[in-house]
């Protein structure tokens, strides 16, 4: 897979684009990285990439045309872009990005992320060049350019080969686990107005990672839950799925269709 990141500040990739996961898929071929100063795409002495906004307002707007010039300088006579390639403008008003946003990114064969700055970019961008306008968050950044290197992370560890264990993009938070963790419907205790099925259901939607545990067994005090030391591994399969409901309804219950009840069936 191929991405290609179209900033003002290329030389900021040099350090995510350069660690973990995405150095391995690079060096593995699996993936290619290129960065694009946008700069180079315009046409006075200035280099200028943006504006005064239309109708008044504070800030500065980026131009529309030196990104369309980055971008069809980079699908210039590929046939299949249009079916192939993902151009993702970096919004904090584009749609939120998600596990599943991901899951479909890493279908494409390639990836064009645009990353705006200053007040905005022009609409036009958005409009009629970009096929994702997306967000991190509901919160401002300064670019997109930490949201580009988050979603290079993301889509790359999803590729086949890019982690050490092929299992560790399933099992996580956000991504409905495997059958081997995913428990039985009958694992989760009913909540009050909340059925079997329902709770199946949201582990199925996808919902946080359960709790993890290492040595030491007894940390000040704290010691690992029992039922992880007891070598059952169906009980332990049964914890986990009960542990990731728990862990979603208290920290994100907006994952849930139906927020289940705690462990003694309080709300």
């Amino acid at each position: 897979m191929r991405f290609d990141i179209i900033s003002i500040f290329p030389d900021f990739f040099t350090g995510p684009l350069e660690h973990g996961i995405i150095r391995r898929a690079r060096e593995a071929n699996l993936i290619e990285t290129h960065v694009r100063d946008l700069r180079q795409f315009t046409h006075d002495r200035h280099r200028t990439v943006d504006d005064r906004p239309f109708g008044g307002g504070e800030g500065m707007v980026m131009k529309p045309e030196p990104l369309f010039e980055a971008v069809e300088s980079l699908i210039e006579g590929d046939a299949n872009a249009a079916a192939s390639t993902a151009i993702v403008l970096l919004s904090a008003a584009g749609k939120m990005f998600r596990q599943e946003t991901a899951r479909r990114f890493v279908k494409l064969e390639r990836m064009i992320l645009l990353c705006g700055r200053y007040e905005g970019v022009d609409e036009r961008v958005a409009e009629h060049l970009a096929t994702d306008e997306i967000s991190i968050g509901d919160f401002v950044l300064s670019g997109g350019e930490l949201p580009a290197a988050m979603i290079v992370d993301a889509v790359t560890r999803l590729i086949p080969g890019a982690l050490g264990n092929e299992d560790s993009a399933v099992n996580e938070s956000f991504s409905a686990p495997s059958n081997e963790l995913a428990p039985e419907p009958s694992a989760f205790p009913s909540a009050r107005g909340t059925t079997d099925r329902d709770m199946a259901h949201d582990m199925n939607r996808g919902v946080l990672d359960y709790p993890h545990y290492t040595r030491p067994q007894i940390f000040r005090g704290w010691a690992v839950p029992d039922v992880l030391m007891s070598g059952n591994h169906e009980q332990i399969k049964r914890w986990r799925g009960q542990q990731a409901l728990e862990k979603t309804r208290r920290n994100r219950p907006d994952l849930l269709s139906v927020a289940p009840a705690g462990p003694q069936g309080q709300p």
